[in-house]
């Protein structure tokens, strides 16, 4: 059976994720990591993090998967005995130097996307090496990863769903020319994101002869208005493949990979849902795409969705988040009553009864409820007006201080 695994940034995303059916979680450990800008996760951390992964029958996995100098690998491999004490099950790492060490602690090993495996004949060196799973390349297409898989010596995993990068699996150094901040360190600002202006700066001893009638030759990077070139290479849509479960579950392939730690709960919450219960329908035998799975991941954060490099090669743009909905902070839980099911919250904007909104926290994970009932002073009431304190029904168990968020279509016109 294929494992499904989500990714987790900080504890409400790793509640999320156990709560909608991952079977491993992977999360960072702060300053090894190609997720700098996440929240991550420190030493001590692993140890509780592993307690609730273990409640659900879970795995987890830690990231240090990115370029290292000798100060960083030696700090890591200071850190495996306690890694392995705190119950971790494997590392992902891209630094060949750390297979020997993680292998003595008797840690899986896991070898990172960033170190592009993309053939048969790097497995079976990187078996008898030791490691027990790569993630294959970003890169490949979906009949190149069932030949890998079908052929492989070891586990093999691959991305599902997620960011794509401009760079060959991430290899990039755009953010650091730019800003002095290292992709390959994991602390990408994510220039390629962003709206560029390509001008041509000429001068009376350049080769290149200027024939165009116009003063600013400047022009926005985006696609022609005819279709008849693509100069979207910085910035591809995000990668989707629910609509492909069926020939992915053939490839062979043994773990489905979420991308997403620096993303919030509710993505990390949505998306595990979704693939869980489409992985779920293929196993049964009764499989039919359900057109709500797309509907439900274009609710979260998004850049708009492709196939990535697996049935050809990304040529659509990305935007920002094009997600339908907004999430707008308008309470916190204050108490929750569980012999009746009945939350108080204590909000600081208007909510009416069939508003939707969201809850999140550490232990909550990411919750979204339809408002069907609220009273204030045990008083039934269809509007709660902000600075109120109301009671709303709900059967999903909520902790005191859990944030709340409305959500708010998006206006996309």
């Amino acid at each position: 059976m294929v494992e499904l695994l989500a990714p987790a940034g900080n504890f409400t995303s790793l509640s999320a994720a156990l709560k909608n059916g991952a079977d491993s979680i992977y999360i960072g450990l702060d300053g090894a990591n190609m997720r700098a800008n996440a929240d991550n996760f420190q030493l001590e951390d692993i140890k509780q993090a592993s307690k609730l992964t273990k409640e659900y029958g879970s795995k987890l996995y830690i990231c240090t998967n990115t370029m290292m100098k000798n100060p960083d690998i030696e700090k890591v491999k200071n850190q495996l005995p306690k890694i392995k004490e705190y119950g971790a099950d494997g590392i992902i790492i891209s630094d060949l130097g750390l297979i020997k060490p993680v292998k003595e602690n008797d840690l899986e090993v896991h070898l990172s996307v960033q170190e592009n495996t993309s053939n048969t004949d790097t497995l079976k060196i990187l078996g008898e090496l030791g490691v027990k799973r790569a993630i294959l390349s970003r890169e490949l297409s979906l009949k190149e990863i069932s030949e890998i898989a079908h052929n492989s010596p070891m586990e093999t995993e691959i991305f599902i769903h997620g960011a794509m990068c401009m760079a060959i699996s991430g290899r990039c150094f755009l953010s650091y020319g730019l800003y002095g901040r290292s992709a390959n360190c994991g602390d990408c600002l994510q220039p390629c994101r962003k709206e560029w202006k390509l001008s041509y700066e000429g001068n009376k001893n350049s080769k290149v002869i200027n024939t165009s009638e116009c003063e600013d030759e400047s022009f926005i990077i985006s696609q022609s208005y005819d279709n008849s070139y693509m100069t979207n290479f910085f910035s591809p849509h995000d990668m989707a493949l629910i609509e492909h479960i069926p020939e992915l579950m053939e490839t062979g392939v043994d773990s489905f990979k979420i991308e997403g730690r620096a993303r919030a709960p509710d993505y990390v919450a949505t998306a595990t849902r979704v693939y869980r219960e489409a992985i779920n329908k293929y196993d049964s035998g009764n499989y039919k795409y359900n057109p709500q799975w797309m509907e439900d991941l274009n609710k979260v954060f998004n850049r708009g969705f492709d196939t990535g490099f697996y049935f050809n090669t990304p040529y659509q743009k990305s935007e920002d988040n094009q997600s339908k909905y907004i999430k707008k902070d308008i309470a916190k839980v204050v108490n929750y009553y569980n012999k009746i099911q009945v939350a108080e919250l204590r909000i600081w904007d208007d909510l009416r009864i069939g508003d939707e909104i969201m809850i999140q926290g550490p232990t909550t994970g990411s919750i979204i409820h339809k408002i069907s009932s609220m009273q204030i002073d045990k008083k039934p009431i269809n509007f709660a007006p902000k600075g109120s304190n109301v009671a709303i029904a709900i059967e999903d168990k909520l902790r005191e201080s859990d944030h709340v968020y409305k959500l708010l279509k998006r206006d996309t016109e």
